[in-house]
């Protein structure tokens, strides 16, 4: 096709479209199969309802089939010009937040990106950059902070960049901490009411602790591996919630929990074949009601835990089907109780509905 054939075709495509009334987009997650899927399963009391998944662009879908026409025609003829443009899609997502107006943050190791999920935008953005001229090589924890009304900052902690990635509410990086004390770095948590962070150093075996402004304030756990309890081997996901921070301590095969000063509280988790054990924990978090949620890797599960550490609830097994999952590593919640399970090697987020109830 010649250059002046590609300007009126282009020409016609911009009336096509004009003439057509522009849908709003929006976030869609549920599927209508998988309607009523809930754990446990009946005659048991209902306690989690299966909501849907996030997978990239095919979550976002025009509201109202008025535009379907002319955004076909369009999309047609790019597809003739330029070639099909492939998808933007998960690809190894390991963790995740999601933000007061409901935006979903999901870092992807294998892509090397947050991408967001931005419902009220109706759009999907996918965030590559870790400074100038610097990409994301391994993005795993992530935190936001919520600042003044409408400002928001995001932290980003980078595995093989040894730090952590201040960006803003439009991905931009403003700055970055902790290169010069991490050696490996991977989960993050944050003490809303203090503002310090937490920094889960796997390959030091430690818990790194921070000012907001990234200054190093202290460190839990000594500074070689061990089985004791105050020692960490490889731990790597974080949550802090209610006063206390929650620790994966992934190959001691447990979850330790501290006070907001640092103070061991309570330890729980064991190796075993057994369905409830933790041969190797890696995401955790906490709803409204103080239950625990662990990921349990290596069985491809959920574990649902009291705030003792006692055992609910399974949800998993191995696969792709609805409930099922493959080598799973994060898990987040929301203030809509709703549970998000970083489903890696199925390249898909599963979104879970707290029903509540003892």
């Amino acid at each position: 096709m010649t250059l002046n054939s590609r300007y009126w075709l282009a020409a016609l495509l911009c009336l096509i479209l004009s003439g057509c009334a522009t849908a709003p987009v929006v976030l869609k997650y549920d599927l209508e199969e998988a309607a009523g899927i809930v754990w446990p399963a009946t005659p048991e009391i209902a306690r989690y309802q299966y909501v849907g998944q996030l997978t990239g662009e095919a979550n976002f879908i025009n509201s109202s089939d008025d535009v379907s026409i002319g955004r076909k025609v369009f999309e047609w003829v790019v597809g003739v010009m330029v070639g099909e443009k492939a998808p933007m899609v998960l690809q190894r997502p390991q963790s995740g937040t999601v933000d007061r107006d409901g935006r979903i943050y999901v870092t992807d190791v294998s892509r090397g990106a947050v991408y967001v999920f931005d419902g009220e935008g109706g759009r999907l953005d996918v965030w590559e950059m870790a400074g100038e001229a610097l990409r994301f090589e391994t993005p795993i924890g992530i935190a936001v902070v919520e600042k003044a009304e409408g400002v928001r900052e995001i932290l980003v902690v980078d595995a093989d960049l040894k730090r952590v990635v201040v960006l803003d509410q439009q991905g931009e990086p403003l700055r970055h901490f902790g290169s010069d004390v991490l050696i490996r770095p991977t989960g993050l948590a944050r003490d809303p009411a203090s503002g310090v962070l937490y920094v889960a150093d796997t390959h030091g075996h430690d818990i790194k602790v921070f000012s907001a402004e990234g200054l190093l304030l202290k460190t839990l756990g000594v500074s070689a591996r061990g089985e004791g309890a105050g020692q960490f081997n490889s731990p790597t996901h974080l949550t802090f919630a209610a006063g206390q921070l929650y620790v994966t301590d992934t190959l001691n095969s447990r979850v330790k929990i501290f006070s907001a000063d640092g103070e061991l509280v309570r330890i729980f988790g064991r190796r075993g074949l057994f369905v409830g054990d933790l041969p190797r924990p890696k995401g955790l978090a906490v709803d409204k009601d103080g239950n625990i949620y662990v990921v349990e890797s290596y069985y491809d599960h959920l574990l649902v835990f009291n705030n003792e550490g006692n055992l609910l609830l399974p949800i998993g097994g191995s696969g792709r089907g609805i409930g099922q999952f493959y080598l799973p590593a994060g898990v987040w919640t929301d203030h809509r109780d709703r549970i998000y399970v970083a489903d890696s090697f199925n390249g898909r987020i599963v979104i879970l509905q707290y029903l509540g109830g003892a």
